[in-house]
């Protein structure tokens, strides 16, 4: 499955209880079609006191799986709380590029196309600059500002 198709197959689940684990994602959610993964993200904040951050992501094998979840499932109880179910988005580092891009600007596939010069276009343009004439030519001799006293 490519990640196109990944992303469209996975629902964001927001509002989650701290006693919420993947397993009862799982159960929750298996109704609804075959599921290929469950996302928890785990609190990073060494001092937090709750085992997950509030959110996660459920992966299904069909995206039209995908879409009944969150018709079926957006502002329903679980473990007393409404949870807000919905179509994950991409996150900006599976994107190609872009500003959160791992990669380097010049790495990605079409910009060196895109932006590279040419060696004429390169020799044009410094014949071009040699063309202009100096404004700062002949002002060697002034040392101090103004006209010369004669």
């Amino acid at each position: 499955m490519s990640d196109t198709a990944r992303w469209k197959a996975t629902v964001y689940i927001g509002g989650l209880a701290p006693v919420v684990t993947a397993a009862s994602l799982h159960d929750a959610f298996i109704p609804f079609g075959e599921i290929a993964d469950v996302s928890l993200p785990k609190n990073e904040n060494p001092n937090a006191t709750e085992p997950h951050r509030g959110f996660a992501y459920v992966e299904f094998e069909d995206a039209e799986d995908a879409k009944e979840a969150i018709d079926n499932m957006d502002q329903a109880e679980l473990f007393g709380r409404a949870i807000k179910v919905s179509a994950a988005k991409v996150p900006k580092s599976a994107t190609q590029g872009g500003l959160g891009s791992k990669t380097a600007l010049w790495e990605q596939e079409g910009w060196l196309a895109e932006n590279a010069v040419s060696e004429e276009d390169r020799m044009a343009a410094d014949q071009a600059q040699s063309s202009i004439p100096d404004p700062m030519q002949g002002l060697e001799g002034l040392d101090v500002a103004g006209p010369k006293p004669e």
